[in-house]
């Protein structure tokens, strides 16, 4: 047993496995972390690092239990997660497997949320910022649209830098919550700014580690969900709001 830095910069127990191999128990930190948030990050950790390789077969949970020091009601809530984000999959009979191998970086971009946390962050903006574009579409008057078209060419112009963009991210997506005129949207959109910015820290920067067309794909998500907006089409609106989302929901764990 010993004692390791975290990604997120706090400290964990670990308990050494095999010859390098190591797995999280619990973190030593004053902020409270879920003990299943944290097993999903060190099962992430496993298949990003190739020692759980692409369409291997995942240790069963009494294995892992074994191996995290934990019950396997908080690995089997762990493995629910991971199911749902696609990282892996159940076969009937046979066990999980691993569906996904997300990009090493994701580990090295990923601030103080744990993965899990941004993911369901990802689910949560996808039928909020959905209905608020849809409003948006309905409600807004010149100044708005001014401001939602500007936050636009500032995006633009970040991927004709190769610049990373999360302050011209952050400020389209308030600029459309604030073309509701809802003071609900607003606030809420506000409020979850530190767990957005932690989502596109790292869905951002992988773009910038793929090719141009990457990047160039992410953008027209954005001016697909502008011209809907331009248009007064709520329902074309939230439908392009929430599928950016779903997107950059899945490309955070895309394969490498």
């Amino acid at each position: 047993m010993e004692m390791v830095p975290l990604n997120n910069g706090n400290v964990a127990k670990v308990s050494t496995v095999d010859d390098s191999r190591s797995a999280i128990l619990t973190p030593e930190s004053t902020a409270p972390t879920r003990l299943s948030d944290v097993i999903y990050d060190g099962i992430v950790t496993l298949i990003a690092q190739g020692d759980l390789e692409l369409n291997s077969r995942l240790p069963s949970e009494s294995e892992l239990s074994e191996r995290f020091g934990v019950s396997r009601p908080v690995v089997r809530e762990a493995l629910g997660r991971l199911r749902e984000d696609g990282v892996i999959v159940s076969r009937q009979g046979s066990g999980s497997y691993v569906q996904r191998q997300p990009d090493i970086a994701v580990l090295q971009l990923k601030q103080v949320s744990s993965l899990g946390d941004v993911q369901r962050c990802f689910e949560f903006r996808a039928g909020l910022e959905a209905a608020a574009a849809g409003l948006a579409a309905e409600k807004w008057q010149p100044e708005d649209l001014k401001k939602i078209e500007d936050s636009l060419h500032a995006l633009e112009a970040c991927v004709g830098r190769g610049d990373l963009g999360i302050n011209e991210d952050r400020s389209f997506h308030e600029a459309i919550a604030s073309a509701t005129r809802n003071q609900y949207y607003i606030s809420v959109q506000r409020s979850l700014a530190p767990h957005i910015a932690a989502g596109m820290n790292i869905t951002r920067h992988l773009s910038l580690m793929r090719t141009r067309e990457r990047s160039n794909a992410v953008q027209d998500e954005h001016v697909a969900i502008v011209e809907a907006i331009r248009r007064r089409d709520p329902e074309q609106a939230s439908k392009a709001m929430q599928q950016h989302i779903l997107n950059a929901r899945q490309r955070m764990f895309e394969g490498v």
